[in-house]
């Protein structure tokens, strides 16, 4: 365990949250979780009870119904909640106020720089983006500074990261999406492009991806894992950075996810699960 970091809180149990989760605890560390979402995370409670008892999951896991309980004794919270710039703010401004003085706060924002955040709270010292991707596929994490974060915060944070066997890649200058998920999106928004534009099916792409790379699922397989809301939201986040129209994703992804076809997790997106 990294010296002086013992207690995990992580602020939002989806796809990423889990897996934070199920890596920091394996690692021994104690873990406090919160989850806006009552009926989701209680059948992850219920999961994570049964795999405790049948695999032996070190480490001490524990289920909160409010950050406060959540945090008070956390000295990292991970915060993987949507990509959403004012909940983000509002859900670090909380954070903030109940966290011990200690505790660092990071964001797992799969574009949105912390130093965006960092006015919520007081400790601008202790913030981090620290952004994980699929662990299971790609263990690694962008880890990148806000405009105050000190050096012990980042070394902490780059030293937990490694501790729970993932890769960091040191973003050295601030900018919008990080190392990996910077080049990843701009495969997603022509891959989007293509499809809604009509050149092509979204099977023939996947399919173009799987042959040359020899990777297992291709960029819309990868969407629907994700959850297409999140992939929304996360492509809305750049076009309001950017205000080019080149930006914004494309209406028709908006209407999978206003008919509730958000990928795997809600059994039908690009594919039927």
């Amino acid at each position: 365990m990294v010296d002086e970091i013992k207690v995990v809180s992580i602020i939002g149990i989806g796809f990423m949250g889990k897996q934070i989760v199920e890596k920091s605890a394996d690692k021994n560390y104690s873990i406090r979780m919160y989850d806006a979402n009552p009926e989701g995370f209680d059948k992850y409670t219920r999961k994570i009870a049964r795999r405790k008892r049948i695999k032996k999951v070190s480490g001490d896991v524990s289920f909160h119904d409010t950050i406060a309980e959540a945090v008070k004794d956390a000295d990292l919270i991970i915060e993987a909640i949507p990509e959403k710039l004012d909940l983000k703010k509002e859900i670090f401004s909380e954070i903030d106020k109940f966290a011990p003085p200690h505790a660092i706060i990071a964001t797992n924002s799969s574009s949105i720089p912390v130093s965006k955040l960092e006015d919520s709270v007081k400790r601008k010292d202790k913030v981090l983006n620290i952004h994980f991707y699929h662990l299971t596929v790609s263990p690694m994490a962008d880890i990148m500074r806000g405009s105050g974060t000190s050096d012990d915060t980042f070394q902490k944070g780059k030293n937990w990261v490694e501790s729970i066997d993932i890769t960091p890649l040191i973003v050295k200058k601030e900018c919008f999406g990080f190392v990996f998920n910077r080049i990843w999106r701009a495969i997603k928004k022509e891959s989007l492009k293509i499809w809604a534009g009509g050149h092509a099916d979204f099977e023939v792409v996947d399919q173009a991806w799987k042959i040359y790379t020899g990777m297992g699922h291709g960029p819309f397989t990868l969407m629907d894992q994700v959850g297409l809301d999140v992939v929304w939201d996360i492509e809305m986040s750049y076009y309001n950075e950017s205000g080019d129209p080149n930006d914004k994703p494309p209406k028709a992804l908006k209407e999978m996810v206003d008919n509730g076809e958000l990928g795997r997790k809600s059994g039908k997106g690009f594919y039927t699960y």
